[in-house]
């Protein structure tokens, strides 16, 4: 949960009294409510109506005298004036049970996405009295949290586990795990008290189908954001220099509409890497991945297919 109190004392350690506040489409609700009280307190409250997809998409351009308070993300850049304040769930710790028989070592990987990272202790509890040893992962600087990973991001998957256990809703973060270190992934929703093993074989399907037909464009649009924690601008150069038909196309919100008014036979996206995965079936024309890109140029082979991560 969120907690107006910590809000409140983070903020007067600032000094300051002008706030933007920030959070994710699911959260929105729970900011607007804690808008009075923030007024209450005596401060100046601006609640930004814009979508937002992380912590890499802050609300940018700020004065010096304005706060931003970001709801429900831990930081993937460093920047002044801003307060994170985490959104934390709970379950029962014992639904990891449900895991158990999809298992085949003892020693066990543990990751999970960061409303979640709080519940680990207890979960390696639960795991230690069934005779199981766990390894969580370290933090990384865009992963801050022990066992933290992010759709962007696997760090804190690479234990050296050649099994784990992804703790959290969907399968999308599961199968960056595997794809990104090799390891059998056993995915739980605590909520829905389900479980699977993760398989990347119609996912790869897919994507080898994309590039065969990214094979036959005779124009790139290599985009780059504009937005601070998923611009990568060296990664957009190199990618340029790859082909010699290419566009540098600098983008604050990767939308379909807009590709499809530029017109480019094919795309290559370095912002969010969820948007060439995630939102390839709402474009007309081919997203790819950096390194799908790479197989396209002939630089890398269809046996080094890797997972588009920011790092």
């Amino acid at each position: 949960m969120v907690f107006i109190d910590s809000i409140l004392s983070k903020l007067a350690k600032t000094g300051k009294k002008q706030i933007v506040l920030q959070a994710p489409e699911g959260l929105m609700r729970t900011a607007v409510k804690f808008v009075p009280d923030l007024v209450s307190a005596g401060y100046t409250v601006t609640l930004s109506g814009d979508p937002c997809y992380g912590a890499c998409d802050l609300v940018q351009d700020l004065d010096a005298d304005t706060v931003l308070v970001h709801l429900g993300h831990a930081p993937v850049v460093q920047r002044e004036n801003v307060i994170y304040e985490l959104y934390q769930q709970d379950f029962n710790p014992h639904e990891i049970l449900l895991a158990l028989p999809y298992l085949t070592q003892t020693c066990i990987g543990l990751v999970t996405t960061v409303q979640h990272v709080h519940m680990l202790p207890r979960i390696q509890e639960v795991l230690a009295t069934k005779g199981y040893e766990t390894i969580v992962g370290s933090p990384t600087p865009r992963t801050p949290y022990a066992g933290q990973v992010l759709g962007c991001s696997f760090g804190g998957a690479r234990t050296g586990a050649t099994e784990m256990i992804y703790i959290g809703t969907g399968v999308f973060h599961a199968l960056g795990v595997h794809l990104a270190t090799g390891s059998r992934v056993i995915a739980l929703d605590p909520y829905m008290k389900t479980c699977e093993e993760v398989t990347v074989r119609a996912f790869l399907t897919k994507r080898f189908s994309l590039i065969e037909r990214a094979k036959a464009a005779d124009q790139y649009g290599i985009i780059v954001s504009s937005k601070s924690g998923q611009e990568r601008m060296d990664l957009a150069e190199h990618l340029l220099t790859l082909h010699p038909h290419t566009t540098l196309l600098r983008m604050k919100e990767v939308a379909a509409d807009q590709l499809l008014n530029i017109g480019l036979p094919c795309y290559v996206n370095t912002a969010c890497p969820r948007l060439a995965y995630d939102d390839q079936p709402r474009f007309h024309k081919p997203v790819l991945s950096p390194e799908e890109f790479e197989i396209v140029c002939g630089v890398r082979t269809w046996d080094e297919y890797a997972i588009d991560e920011i790092f």
